[in-house]
């Protein structure tokens, strides 16, 4: 019974993580910082504070004064 548990347990877990993948969940922690995620590096106006989810970049815009 106890096998039974953790077999399900185990493809209950395998489930959660393909469906993470065929929905991914959206990136909010750029968007917190006023950012935007960019491939590559960041270009003017704006420069670098971090990195996305998804490996790009999390850039936002530089103030001028």
């Amino acid at each position: 019974m106890r096998i039974l548990h953790v077999l399900l347990t185990v493809l209950f877990l395998m489930l959660q993580g393909a469906a993470g993948q065929v929905f991914p969940r959206p990136d909010n922690s750029c968007l917190i910082q006023n950012g935007r995620c960019f491939p590559g590096i960041c270009r003017r106006p704006y420069y670098w504070i971090g990195t996305c989810s998804n490996g790009y970049s999390c850039c936002r815009m530089g103030w001028s004064r």
